[in-house]
């Protein structure tokens, strides 16, 4: 070897050593704080990868974060929880009570005082413990934030919000670190409500908080009609409405919808109890099986001081019992639990009129908890429904709210689920929402379902489409998913009609979970594992949704609510989204546990595991609906002649498709010379050249199919047969 070959080696040894020296140098600097700590693994929400950042948050701003603590013998919890559901089980419906599950598998109170000393270690205060020590929580500025779990919080944009994340793991040091679970605050994220003001306007949006007022001289029946379908008509346009071409001529099935002279549809409380039995239901002989007895747990962030009038006028105007304020001896009462003080209490807070009302209109003598955190965030809806679980403040808890699975972190996902899974293992079901935005990909996400829903250990309520016949029995049902298009707007009439088509507006949340797990660059890897009730279905992985029910709002629901400033101050909505769906299934599900419990039977737990297996009747089975005659229809009259066009085309789909729709028109009565066309049971986009949504055509759409499927899961309750079947199954 020469001098300068030797040199060379020589060199870069030399700078080797001083790399090991650094590395080492770094590590004790690191062990001297952090001995004992631990990495909490996959914390960091995935959009950090690919969101724009728009830069640190701001390190003066106080914040609360909260730490989940590791369960004892999580693997010994969940075969216990398993056989809970398990027939052939001793413990079948046995169900735990929260201070077996807290002495037998719950973190110990030493260590909750561990996790308090990492938080005063750091500058931080500690705000609560949790019941049962199962997290503790703690308030200080995002600059010590940082330095306690080694981590930069930066503001992401993400589908048009603001919101502020980790942009990696956190580190938690000392003895503190082997005892986490999860860290929750971190990020802003939180969840959405699931609701659809029915669109008042040709670019599917509702001016906010609008509403009607029915005249007092008016009937229920005379204000809103319950047939969304008002037969067909034939309608022409021309450019201009002065005759010139080109001149379009469409016929096809007429929608009943708002006019200069009329409210349109909108589906009551007696017409959803005379459609689906449930009048028969309350009247039986063995027993009124009303929901008197049980509570429902609804969580509703914020609050609203109206609610208990709302619903009352509400119950007036159909017949249905009046709340009371909470009371230890009389029912149906309404209780309003405040989790914390909060700042967002608002007189129009439309979810919560939902839910309560619905709610009630469905189980009228079932007591309502109306559970109350002081906003959306993870943070505060974990500890809200950690609380109904733990505290037994229902057993039934409804959930109209979500997030795409896509989105949010795998340890969230996780709490979640150990959330729905306490709840089961006491006999609790937590119902949730499936969402409003079909597979997400509109939003330009992968194809992903919503969360809290994704849970094999809560009950997934996704939407369907619904008609109604004049004496309210049920024309047909089909899987909720909308695509319009407005081929003539203010006289302009569009040649050829897809030059104006709209984008999938809305629809049942419903597909796969296949993004809880991933890799160390967030990719996804899978999703929750697909539990033994569905066992009979495609995959390995949960599928959602579970049961179905009214959730469209072009044939929404009607909801009374506050409005300040308006008069009457007291005005109604019409209201869609799977937060219809959601506290109808719940009301129905603790008339079920009615039903199971009378003469001193258990109660059912979480719903999803006996509906795969009920029998024949007790659940519709929504069917792809059949291609309507009536179907829309256009000609165009132009200078090259006449062309006419199919319903499919009329959507600029193509002339023949392998998948029925129905169709409609709506002549739009607020601008003149306007028209939409409407069509049904399409979970997806139809085809088109500019959409990322995914299309009808292609086998992953989700679509309505005999049997389960991914739209409505196994269909809508029957409601009578299907809570009369938990009876006669004790």
């Amino acid at each position: 070897m020469n001098g300068n070959n030797r040199l060379v080696n020589v060199t870069g040894k030399l700078r080797w050593l001083y790399v090991v020296v650094l590395i080492a140098m770094s590590c004790a600097l690191l062990s001297a704080s952090t001995v004992g700590g631990q990495i909490v693994a996959h914390n960091t929400p995935r959009y950090v990868a690919t969101a724009k950042n728009l830069g640190a948050e701001d390190p003066a701003k106080v914040i609360e974060v909260s730490v989940w603590l590791q369960l004892h013998n999580r693997s010994q919890f969940d075969a216990l929880t398993e056989s809970l559901y398990d027939s052939t089980s001793p413990n079948y419906r046995h169900w735990l009570k929260s201070k077996d599950i807290a002495a037998r598998f719950g973190p110990a109170a030493d260590e909750a005082k561990t996790v308090q000393k990492f938080f005063t270690d750091h500058n931080l205060t500690v705000v609560k413990t949790g019941p049962s020590n199962f997290y503790v929580r703690a308030r200080g500025t995002v600059g010590d934030v940082e330095k306690a779990f080694h981590v930069q919080l930066n503001n992401y944009e993400v589908r048009g919000k603001t919101i502020r994340a980790n942009d990696g793991d956190p580190y938690v040091e000392g003895a503190a670190g082997a005892l986490v679970r999860a860290v929750s605050g971190l990020d802003s994220g939180g969840f959405e409500q699931q609701y659809i003001v029915r669109p008042n306007s040709i670019d599917g949006t509702q001016t906010p908080m609008t509403g009607v007022a029915k005249p007092a001289a008016m009937s229920n029946d005379e204000f809103f009609s319950s047939q969304c379908f008002a037969g067909t008509e034939t309608e022409t346009f021309s450019s201009d409405n002065n005759g010139s071409l080109p001149i379009a001529t469409f016929s096809g099935n007429k929608m009943n919808l708002p006019s200069q002279t009329s409210v349109g549809c909108a589906y009551t409380p007696p017409m959803i109890q005379t459609a689906y039995h449930l009048n028969e239901l309350y009247k039986e002989k063995r027993g009124e099986f009303d929901g008197s007895d049980q509570v429902i747990a609804i969580i509703d962030w914020c609050g609203t001081p109206t609610i208990l009038s709302d619903v009352n006028a509400f119950s007036a105007q159909f017949g249905l019992p009046q709340l009371i304020p909470y009371s230890e001896y009389q029912q149906p009462f309404l209780e309003i639990t405040y989790t914390a003080p909060n700042t967002c209490e608002n007189w129009d807070n439309l979810e919560i009129n939902l839910d309560v009302e619905w709610v009630h209109a469905i189980a009228p003598y079932a007591n309502i908890n109306l559970v109350v955190p002081p906003s959306n965030s993870f943070e505060d809806v974990d500890e809200a429904e950690f609380l109904v679980v733990h505290d037994g403040l229902g057993m039934v808890l409804s959930g109209s709210y979500g997030v795409p699975e896509w989105d949010t972190p795998t340890a969230e996902l996780e709490t979640e689920n150990l959330i729905a899974e306490i709840g089961a293992t006491e006999g609790i079901s937590t119902n949730y929402a499936t969402g409003d935005d079909g597979d997400w990909t509109f939003w330009g996400l992968p194809q992903t379902v919503n969360a809290p829903a994704d849970s094999p250990w809560a009950t997934a309520v996704g939407g369907i489409s619904l008609s109604l016949n004049a004496k309210n029995e049920i024309a047909w049902q089909t899987g909720w998913g909308t695509n319009w298009s407005t081929p003539v707007i203010a006289g302009v009439v569009y040649d050829p009609p897809g030059m104006a088509f709209q984008p999938f507006l809305y629809g049942s949340g419903g597909g796969t979970s296949d993004c809880v797990y991933e890799d160390q660059n967030l990719n996804c890897l899978g999703g929750f594992p697909k539990p033994s009730y569905q066992s009979q279905l495609p995959g390995i992985y949960r599928q959602v949704p579970d049961i179905s029910w009214l959730a469209d709002p072009t044939m929404g629901v009607a909801v009374l609510i506050s409005i300040p400033g308006l008069t009457p101050p007291q005005v109604w909505q019409v209201v869609g989204g799977t937060s219809v769906a959601t506290p109808m299934f719940s009301a129905l599900w603790a008339i079920a546990n009615q039903e199971a419990t009378y003469d001193a039977g258990p109660p059912l737990g979480q719903a999803a595991p006996y509906l795969y297996s009920m029998p024949a009747g007790t659940i519709y089975d929504i069917l792809p609906i059949a291609t309507s005659k009536h179907n829309v229809t256009e000609s165009i009259q132009d200078s090259s002649g006449t062309t006419k066009y199919n319903m499919s085309q009329v959507f600029d789909g193509p002339a023949e498709i392998n998948y029925p729709f129905l169709s409609a028109l709506w002549d739009y009565p607020y601008e003149a010379d306007t028209l939409v066309v409407y069509a049904f049971d399409t979970d997806c986009q139809i085809p088109h050249d500019f959409s990322t949504t995914t299309f009808c055509d292609e086998p992953t759409a989700l679509s309505t199919k005999p049997g389960w499927d991914n739209v409505t899961g196994m269909g809508v309750p029957n409601a009578k047969k299907f809570a009369d079947y938990f009876y006669f199954k004790k």
